[in-house]
């Protein structure tokens, strides 16, 4: 792509020496993506009703977005010319400004942390405006919204993406926690937008920075620019999907990775047959991975933050309810297995999460912060669970927020605090005579190793998908809606592509002492099949062992290889999804 750039002050990107590549990674760039039919050609774009907030403060947050619509991308060679109500992108025949194959100039950024198939977003974002709208340029955004803040750009040209497609991380132009909505960062950001000319911006983000995509589709337009903006769902977590996103992309390949690593600690439990390892899984709000690495590994234990929650379960009554699992496994001779722990799940037990609810209205006060300060300024309630908690967690308790106002869970050692817990608990019970077991246990935490794999078959074709779609929302010049890719029980091929108002997403929370409109995490569906699945199944595994080792990700031969995940496959009511 040409033309567009050649009147800005723009570097382009510098293209990566692949000398340093495996054979994989060489084999994984050329390797063919399949994809949805109705990508491959010019679209027409068919609106669909308004969608509802559900709350006003949503539509007084946003006055600007009212009347975005649900759209769905259909093939315009199968049917005709368009309705004046929709329209075609990327037909030869467009020339002139606001004609549908006319260059443009979009700008990409990858926001929040890091997700297996980032990069392919960005390539078929890139091939789907070098396919329909020819002579365009993409602009990519430098280590996340501060490079939208900064203007710090680059043009991401086809030699640049080439090294990076179907590889793993961000790396190619970055990505960064900032949060752009102060009044002086939407307006450096709106000034960015109009020195670049930029038709439209892709978000690449989860939950909060798609919330902020919203925020900077509003301000574009109050501001009257032409800049619309597009979001992609992007989070490992699983917890950003709606009917219209039915999964976010990178939860299939990091669940698979993970389940991967927890499958070699369960056969290496069964083989040593003297420890417990109390393995943390990524997951701040919901417990979709480790529902998911359960079922995919068969482990003793996997407590489900949602479940905890629902319950109002204590401290105390988690560590009862693991204890008992180990001293049954102890009466039959086991003294070792394998438990699972979303990393959000201190967050869900009621008791705590009331604590950290105290705590966020504290520190966003501001004062003194030492622990004995807080301790004194806290409910009894709290104050009583905080001094059960010892050093350790409070320090991890009180470290600095995140941008978007949340405690930073991935920093608190849950499974260590547990891992205590349970040893005294037992220790209590042994002197009582009620145990006679031994116990040793081992903490791991789970976490980046997940983030920057090499994406799956099914999160590079879902990833290609999406970017495909973002591009063409964008040709077709509409804002505030999350890319979606639908049909993903069918193979790939019948993948249907749209989009769905950011907006309709949202609920209201509490942040940084504040309500404020942001889009609604998915949190574990208790009465969802998939759920259901480990439900009907924890009690023999607690007991046996029925250890599972999925092994690593594989890429052809295996028939594994087109499938994707069971949280998918369940929550769609199918054996199986495949690309094929």
């Amino acid at each position: 792509m040409a033309g567009v750039a050649e009147g800005l002050d723009v570097r382009p990107l510098e293209a990566i020496d692949r000398g340093n590549y495996s054979e994989l990674q060489l084999a994984r760039m050329k390797a063919d993506v399949p994809g949805p039919s109705v990508l491959k050609g010019p679209v027409t774009v068919v609106r669909g009703a308004e969608a509802p907030h559900g709350d006003d403060r949503i539509a007084t947050a946003f006055p600007n977005l009212q009347g975005v619509r649900a759209v769905r991308l259909e093939s315009s060679h199968a049917n005709g010319s368009a309705s004046r109500a929709d329209h075609a992108i990327g037909a030869s025949n467009g020339t002139q400004n606001g004609s549908p194959s006319r260059p443009l100039t979009v700008g990409v950024v990858l926001s929040g942390g890091q997700a297996p198939g980032g990069h392919s977003v960005i390539a078929g974002l890139f091939d789907q405006l070098a396919t329909q709208h020819p002579g365009s340029c993409l602009l990519g955004f430098l280590n996340g919204p501060r490079g939208i803040i900064n203007c710090d750009v680059r043009e991401i040209t086809a030699s640049a993406v080439e090294p990076y497609r179907q590889q793993g991380g961000f790396n190619i132009i970055g990505s960064g926690r900032d949060k752009i909505e102060s009044v002086e960062h939407l307006q450096a950001a709106a000034d960015t937008a109009a020195k670049l000319g930029l038709d439209g911006l892709v978000v690449i983000g989860g939950d909060d920075s798609n919330t902020n995509a919203a925020v900077l589709a509003e301000s574009f337009r109050a501001k009257g620019l032409k800049t619309c903006v597009v979001g992609v769902p992007k989070t490992i977590d699983g917890d950003l999907k709606t009917p219209e996103v039915p999964i976010s992309f990178g939860f299939d390949t990091a669940c698979k990775v993970y389940a991967e690593m927890c499958g070699n600690i369960m056969i290496d439990s069964a083989s040593a047959r003297k420890y417990y390892h109390f393995i943390r899984l990524m997951g701040r709000s919901a417990s979709h991975i480790a529902l998911e690495v359960a079922l995919q590994t068969h482990p003793n234990a996997a407590l489900i933050s949602e479940e905890v929650a629902a319950r109002s379960s204590t401290l105390a009554e988690v560590t009862n309810q693991l204890a008992d699992m180990v001293a049954a496994r102890a009466a039959a001779g086991k003294n070792y297995g394998v438990v699972l722990v979303p990393e959000g799940l201190i967050e869900s037990i009621p008791q705590v999460g009331a604590l950290i609810g105290e705590l966020n209205e504290l520190l966003a006060v501001g004062g003194n912060t030492t622990t004995e300060s807080i301790a004194q300024r806290l409910s009894p309630a709290s104050a009583e669970v905080f001094s059960m908690l010892g050093s350790g967690i409070h320090a991890q308790l009180l470290e600095e927020r995140d941008p978007h106002g949340n405690v930073q869970v991935a920093h608190i050692q849950t499974e260590v605090l547990l891992l205590k817990l349970v040893a005294e608990e037992l220790a209590g019970r042994a002197s009582r005579g009620a145990y006679s077991g031994k116990f040793s246990g081992l903490g791991h935490y789970m976490g980046y190793e997940g983030r920057c794999a090499m994406p799956s078959n099914f999160d590079c074709a879902y990833t290609t998908a999406l970017g495909k779609t973002a591009g063409a929302l964008v040709g077709a010049g509409e804002t505030a809606l999350m890319a979606t890719v639908g049909n993903l029980g069918a193979p790939a091929s019948q993948w249907t592509a749209g989009g769905t108002p950011l907006t309709a997403m949202m609920c209201i929370e509490r942040r940084k002492g504040k309500d404020k409109p942001v889009i609604r995490k998915a949190l574990v569906d208790l009465d969802g099949p998939v759920f259901g699945a480990l439900a009907a199944n924890r009690a023999a595994w607690a007991i046996k062992d029925a250890y599972r080792s999925p092994g690593p990700i594989q890429f052809a031969g295996a028939e594994s290889a087109h499938r994707a995940n069971l949280t998918l496959a369940l929550e769609l009511g199918i054996p199986t999804v495949t690309l094929t």
